[in-house]
């Protein structure tokens, strides 16, 4: 799990396709002020909110593997460029943004990136399947980074930008057109789920014990 607060901008720096009969993709990341010296091996890294394994570490550059299918339903990780990263939480760690999976739900589109001052007015399209479950001051994940949205019209949703964010995250980038990952809140998926299964009848079925 991840708070959706990005702890360094990295790099990355190498694409090499593994000879794995699948067509798995081993990226080399410049972790930049990302502090490797507590991760090991097999730990979980959101990259551009993408949860990954590293498998490979050297000095200040580790390395992942990424399979076609996540090269398909995501953006970011296909080609040399600057990428949001951040550690796995730990259970003592403070949650500064809101629960995020690092599972990838769909991929957006920019609409607006207005300059408001020193802030940004970030619109952005979501597919039409994710539309429920954006709401107005709710949480939504951009690129891996925790976000509050503003406003919502179907299934486009504005997110002001503070300076900080824009220039400790790769946001500060963005351009209209730009593709960005999007991953929902998880309260949201869990209340539909409960939502459906009160309307499908599956209550408890539990039986008491004779």
């Amino acid at each position: 799990m991840f708070s959706g607060i990005i702890a360094a901008i990295g790099r990355i720096t190498a694409l090499t396709p593994r000879n794995d009969g699948a067509s798995t993709v081993r990226l080399t990341i410049e972790a930049g002020a990302l502090d490797l010296a507590d991760v090991a091996i097999g730990d979980s890294i959101a990259c551009n909110g993408v949860c990954l394994t590293v498998v490979e570490m050297k000095d200040t550059t580790f390395s992942v593997d990424v399979s076609p299918e996540t090269l398909s339903c995501t953006v970011g990780l296909a080609a040399p460029g600057a990428i949001n990263l951040e550690k796995a939480l730990r259970l003592s760690d403070r949650l500064g943004g809101h629960l995020v999976s690092g599972h990838v739900d769909g991929v957006g589109r920019v609409l607006r990136f207005d300059a408001l001052g020193d802030n940004r007015l970030l619109v952005i399209r979501a597919p039409a399947a994710l539309a429920r479950y954006i709401a107005r001051k709710g949480s939504i994940t951009v690129n891996g980074v925790s976000l509050t949205t503003n406003t919502v019209e179907v299934a486009d949703f504005s997110i002001n930008l503070i300076p900080h964010t824009l220039t400790a995250t790769t946001l500060g980038e963005l351009k209209v057109g730009d593709a960005i990952n999007l991953e929902v809140d998880l309260i949201a998926r869990y209340v539909e789920r409960m939502l459906n299964a009160d309307e499908a009848g599956e209550g408890d079925n539990s039986q008491e014990a004779h």
